[in-house]
C-alpha cells in the first residue's frame, strides 16, 4: 500500500462524504471498479473531468490482509485521491473487517463485490455468488460497522439482479436493515452479459429501499447517464466501459478530448504507470477518433517515447 503524499496526510476531500452528495438531490457520477484500470492515474483523469466517486478495482481482501506485496501492488493513493471507495471481494467477515481497517485512513469507505459473475470469482465465493447469501453479506456489513470506528466511513455492496426480482429485493432490505450505506446495482442478471440492462428493475429496487441506490450499467455518455437517472429515480449513476472510452464524458463530451489525451500523457507519466496500462487506456480513449489504418499504428507501438512521438505528430500540442 503506497501514498504518493509522505508523510501521509488525510485528504481534504474526505470531508466530501458521497453519502452527502447522494442527499444533495443532484445526479452523483461514479468511476465502476474495473480490474487493471480505475487505478490512481486513471481516477486522477476523471475526476478532472467531473467525476464525483471513484472506486478502485476489485482488490481480494484475503491476499491484502495477509500479504504486504499485495497491499502494495494493489493499493495506491494520494491526497487528491478522493472520494474514495475501496471494493473488495471476500467471503469472510473477518477478513473483510480487518482489510477495512487498513484501508479506514486512507478512504471514504469500502464495498463488497456482489456482482462480479466471471467463473473464477464465483468459484471462490466471490462475487455474484453473493447475491444468493443474504446472511453472509449481513455478516460481512455488520463486522465492519463493528471494527471501523470511523462512523462517516461507508460499506456498500455491488450487486447483480436475480431472475426473481422479489430475492433482490429481500437481499437489499436485509442489507439495509443491517446498515450498508448505499448499493449499486448492475440492471442484468449473473447469466447476461450483452443483453440489454433492465433499468425497470433498477427502479423497482429504489423504491423498496429507502437508502441511496446507484444504477449501472451500459451508459456511454453523460446524456444517457442523467435519461437512466431520472427514468429509475436513483441517486447516481456508475460507468465502467463508457469512461474507458471517453474519460472525459461526465463533462459532457461526446468523444475524447485532444486535452484529455495529453491529460492521460501528462498524470500517467508523473505517476510511473507501467507502459501496457499506459497504453491500453489509450487505445480505448482513441477508439472512435482513429481510423482502422491509425489504430493498426498505434497499437503495434511498443515503448513510451514510440507513443509519445506518434502523438505529437499526429495530434500536437
Amino acid at each position: 500500500m503506497r501514498s504518493d503524499s509522505i508523510p501521509i496526510t488525510i485528504c481534504q476531500e474526505r470531508k466530501k462524504d458521497p453519502l452527502e452528495m447522494f442527499q444533495s438531490g443532484q445526479l452523483v457520477k461514479i468511476c465502476a471498479p474495473m480490474v487493471r484500470y480505475s487505478k490512481l492515474a486513471f481516477r486522477t483523469l476523471v475526476r478532472k473531468y467531473s467525476c464525483d466517486v471513484c472506486y478502485t478495482p476489485m482488490i481480494v481482501a484475503a491476499d491484502f490482509v495477509r500479504s504486504v506485496k499485495a497491499r502494495d501492488s494493489e493499493f495506491t493513493t494520494n491526497q487528491g485521491d478522493c472520494p474514495l471507495i475501496v471494493q473488495f471481494a471476500a467471503n469472510d467477515a473477518r477478513l473483510l473487517s480487518d482489510a477495512a481497517q487498513i484501508v479506514c485512513p486512507y478512504a471514504n469507505g469500502i464495498d463488497i463485490n456482489c456482482g462480479c459473475p466471471q467463473r473464477w470469482a464465483m468459484a471462490e465465493g466471490y462475487g455474484a455468488c453473493l447475491i444468493n447469501k443474504p446472511e453472509l453479506v449481513q455478516d460481512m456489513v455488520k463486522q465492519v460497522r463493528n471494527q471501523v470506528e470511523n462512523p462517516r466511513f461507508s460499506v456498500s455492496i455491488k450487486i447483480r439482479i436475480h431472475d426473481d426480482l422479489t430475492r433482490t429485493i429481500d437481499l437489499c432490505q436485509k442489507a439495509e436493515a443491517t446498515g450498508v450505506s448505499w448499493i449499486t446495482v448492475h440492471g442484468r442478471t449473473i447469466e447476461e452479459r450483452h443483453q440489454p440492462v433492465h433499468y425497470d428493475a433498477i427502479k423497482i429496487i429504489k423504491e423498496s429501499v429507502s437508502i441511496p441506490v446507484v444504477a449501472n450499467g451500459d451508459i456511454r455518455n453523460l446524456r444517457e447517464a442523467e435519461n437512466v437517472w431520472q427514468m429509475s429515480g436513483t441517486d447516481g449513476v456508475m460507468v465502467a466501459r463508457g469512461l474507458l472510452a471517453n474519460p472525459a464524458m461526465f463533462a459532457g463530451y461526446e468523444e475524447t478530448p485532444l486535452k484529455c489525451i495529453w491529460d492521460w500523457v501528462d498524470i500517467a507519466l508523473q505517476l510511473g504507470t507501467p507502459f501496457m496500462c499506459f497504453h491500453q487506456h489509450l487505445m480505448y480513449m482513441m477508439e472512435k477518433i482513429t481510423s482502422k489504418q491509425e489504430k493498426r499504428v498505434f497499437n503495434a507501438l511498443s515503448s513510451t517515447s514510440a507513443v509519445l512521438e506518434y502523438l505529437t505528430d499526429n495530434y500536437g500540442v
